[in-house]
């Protein structure tokens, strides 16, 4: 089994430039302003993390830190490879990604300094407006968030990497649409509209890996629609 080089993982999130502070004030205002209509989520996976409310933000954060956490992990697969073009995408992806996770953790400090360490989720039926109807984040749930799936083989590895970033990403487009309808958060919508362009760019790139590798599939077009904001 093929493993990754996992330990640069938190050494260069701790060493990347963090994404401009927003407005600390704005975090518990939250309302829709944004029509764009998700498409359903890829594996079966819910990539919504509730209603909007005083508690959309940090929900948010937390689910979407988990996300990129499985972006970075995929990522570290093809590193070194050597196949023109895969290696350095995946770099790319992990060093913009790291960048937002430790961006995404300042916020969460100084927006919600009550909140636990831990990530958290809402409950089931329970107020989005309040601390106390937010539990902690499930193993199973932060499983999903991070959509890695199996583990790759040297043999299979790219292929793995080029069609499984596809999906990821798909989930983060539905994610950041998310944000766009419930938060009123401009730093939040701000980073929402940065992944979608970053990520739409990113996922035509795949295609074009996937195509040299003589691959053309109708799921790799299924998030088309969530490109624009």
């Amino acid at each position: 089994m093929f493993l990754p080089a996992a330990s640069l993982l938190l050494t260069a999130i701790w060493a990347a430039p963090a994404l401009a502070q927003g407005d600390p004030h704005q975090h518990h205002q939250h309302h829709n302003h944004h029509q764009a209509a998700p498409a359903a989520a890829p594996h079966g996976h819910s990539h919504d993390v509730g209603p909007a409310g005083a508690t959309y933000d940090l929900r948010w954060l937390d689910a979407m830190v988990q996300h990129h956490t499985g972006a970075l992990r995929m990522s570290e697969f093809v590193f070194n490879i050597d196949q023109p073009g895969v290696g350095s995408l995946a770099n790319a992806i992990w060093r913009e990604q790291a960048r937002e996770i430790k961006a995404m953790g300042q916020w969460r400090k100084s927006w919600y300094p009550e909140a636990p360490v831990y990530p958290v989720a809402l409950k089931s039926g329970a107020d989005p407006n309040s601390m106390t109807g937010l539990e902690r984040m499930g193993a199973a749930q932060i499983q999903a968030m991070q959509m890695m799936g199996s583990t790759p083989t040297k043999a299979n590895r790219v292929v793995w990497f080029l069609e499984g970033m596809i999906a990821h990403h798909g989930g983060a487009l539905q994610m950041a649409h998310d944000a766009l309808n419930k938060s009123s958060n401009p730093t939040v919508s701000r980073l929402a509209r940065e992944i979608i362009v970053a990520q739409r760019s990113e996922i035509i790139g795949l295609r074009r890996m996937l195509r040299q590798e003589g691959l053309s599939k109708p799921e790799y077009s299924q998030y088309d629609a969530l490109f624009s904001f």
